[in-house]
């Protein structure tokens, strides 16, 4: 903060700008800023892959339980 004396009266003045991020600064803001929904779309995207593996899983169990079914009539 810097100081101005206008006229017998002090301005308080922040600083705004403290220049450039040095490239470790801008990784971490690039990582805090981006990292949540990367690790978002990571987990939707394992648990919407179980998901359909469970599906299938069931698809093939319906199908066979229907075809064990289907057997036992013939027979």
């Amino acid at each position: 903060m810097r100081l101005w004396e206008d006229g017998g009266t002090m301005t308080v003045v922040p600083a705004l700008h403290m220049g450039a991020l040095h490239p470790v600064e801008q990784l971490l803001v690039i990582l805090i800023a981006f990292g949540p929904f990367v690790v978002l779309a990571v987990v939707v995207y394992v648990v919407r892959r179980r998901d359909v593996a469970e599906e299938e899983a069931e698809a093939a169990e319906t199908a066979e339980a229907a075809q064990g079914a289907d057997d036992n009539r013939t027979d």
